[in-house]
């Protein structure tokens, strides 16, 4: 143990069990990690996770030479099957931490649902005995739920002028040829008469964003339509997003809207920094390496975004790098810091005024083996009790307007004040 009373890894200790599961045993977990645990689902995949065996410390940050690599040989060594998920800061030398849960629960559209325990084998034993895996057998109680909060605050950190003062003064600093992008976060905190309550933020965000990728871990809730990296096998994937319209929910103004999006030169020059820049990390580790040359729209409930979808073959051998490990290299991205990236980052500390903490981070799992996938924790919010902590960002480029970036934030900021605000 650890002197705070965390368990160290050790991968000696520790083993997997897989099993099927009844729909009503599935049904059960997920239940639970809304309430209790940690959820990770898009798209007819989930991961539904209670309890920690272990955690995988990142205590340089993920960015740490070596850590990455480091952590994905320990969960290797746990054996087949060990998973490991979380949500890492956007600060990549910040420290952080996976979870290896004591019990993922795995469901993949046209699969049966399955079990993975992780622990000693005493743990394995007891783990798989109290979880109600035949079908019929009576599932746990829910926890205990408090009424609603009915009456809100909110508080922006920056009024409106000195956030639109923030992001002339940025375009100032592009124009001197200090960095070519900077993205630059507002923040908004919502105080409620009473707790907010994680499960109820993720149904919502389901319900209102279901191609997104929804996520709920420890107070961290989000719907996150970006893809930072996923690897299946030796195929890797990313799917950048920069360069941002409204919605009006009428089909002919959206379709206009979206024309003009794609034709903007300052929007594809803000998206073509993201996608050169993933696109130089990627291409020295993969054999083969597709990148469309004209991105295309992804439409969200009220904004659409100029998106590449990037597509890999990584070279394989021992150096082959698993999702971590590709987390390490790519994040953060042109997407949220900016570009030139250090320069980027270096701005960001000496003139956004706050701390990012997760948001903009990176938000998934990794597998024994490397195979797995983070997204970046955009459209989230950090909850704790009656407070609730949401940010959005905007990509300054040469040429950006501070009323219309402003204006951007609070298109972003709808995604969550439309589930955390509920009068």
């Amino acid at each position: 143990m650890s002197a705070d009373g965390r368990r160290v890894l050790d991968p000696l200790e520790l083993g997997v069990v897989e099993r099927e599961l009844s729909g009503s045993a599935a049904a059960a977990a997920r239940a639970l990690a809304a309430a209790d645990g940690r959820v990770l689902e898009r798209d007819g995949r989930a991961i539904f996770s209670l309890g920690v065996a272990a955690r995988l410390a990142l205590r340089g940050g993920v960015a740490h030479p070596g850590a990455a690599r480091a952590a994905e040989e320990l969960l290797a060594a746990v054996g087949d099957g060990a998973l490991a998920l979380g949500a890492l800061p956007f600060e990549p030398l910040s420290p952080g931490e996976l979870v290896l849960p004591a019990l993922a629960v795995i469901e993949r559209r046209g699969q049966p649902p399955v079990a993975r325990a992780t622990g000693t084998r005493r743990e394995l034993d007891a783990l798989l005995g109290a979880f109600p895996f035949a079908e019929g057998a009576p599932a746990p109680p829910p926890a205990p739920r408090g009424e609603l909060a009915d009456r809100f605050e909110l508080i922006s950190s920056r009024s409106h002028p000195e956030f639109r003062a923030l992001v002339a003064e940025a375009v100032a600093a592009i124009a001197d040829g200090e960095l070519d992008k900077v993205v630059l976060a507002r923040e908004v905190l919502i105080r409620a008469n009473r707790a907010f309550q994680q499960p109820d933020l993720l149904n919502r965000l389901r319900a209102l964003h279901p191609s997104c990728f929804a996520f709920a871990l420890d107070g961290f809730v989000g719907a996150s339509p970006e893809l930072l990296c996923r690897r299946r096998g030796l195929a890797v994937a990313s799917e950048p997003l920069a360069g941002t319209v409204a919605r009006s929910g009428d089909p002919e103004a959206d379709e206009r809207l979206a024309e003009m999006l794609i034709s903007s030169r300052k929007e594809r020059h803000e998206h073509r920094l993201v996608v050169d820049a993933i696109a130089g990390v990627l291409r020295p580790l993969c054999a083969e390496l597709a990148i469309p040359e004209v991105p295309i729209i992804l439409e969200l409930r009220n904004v659409a975004h100029l998106t590449t979808p990037v597509r890999g073959h990584l070279r394989p051998g021992p150096g082959t790098p698993g999702a971590l490990q590709l987390v390490a290299e790519l994040h953060p991205t042109p997407a949220v810091g900016g570009w030139p990236r250090d320069a980027a980052l270096a701005y960001l500390a000496k003139h956004e005024g706050l701390e990012r903490g997760l948001y903009a981070g990176a938000v998934g799992y990794v597998e024994a083996g490397g195979d797995g996938e983070f997204w970046l924790g955009i459209r989230s919010a950090q909850i704790s009790g009656r407070e609730a902590r949401l940010l959005a960002g905007v990509g300054i480029v040469e040429g950006s307007d501070p009323a219309a970036e402003l204006a951007e934030t609070q298109l972003k900021l709808q995604a969550l004040l439309a589930v955390a605000v509920r009068p």
